[in-house]
């Protein structure tokens, strides 16, 4: 398997674990009463949101577009 593939694979898989906490982050009661009065989540589930669709995205791109061999 190729560098780019295994990379790839390893950002989806972190991605995916930041999404999770960041989803678990938002369930907390501190986190919906803040939702409910400010309209917006916190910063460091903020966080956990971007870092992880962006890491999950990053890892899809390299996963299928990564270096080809030839």
């Amino acid at each position: 398997m190729h560098w780019s593939r295994m990379l790839g694979i390893t950002l989806i898989v972190v991605g995916a674990v930041l999404l999770y906490l960041g989803w678990e982050a938002s369930q907390t009661l501190g986190e919906e009463v803040r939702r409910e009065l400010l309209g917006r989540f916190s910063e460091g589930t903020t966080r956990y949101f971007v870092w992880g669709g962006g890491a999950a995205v990053m890892g899809l791109l390299l996963t299928v577009f990564g270096v080809k061999r030839r």
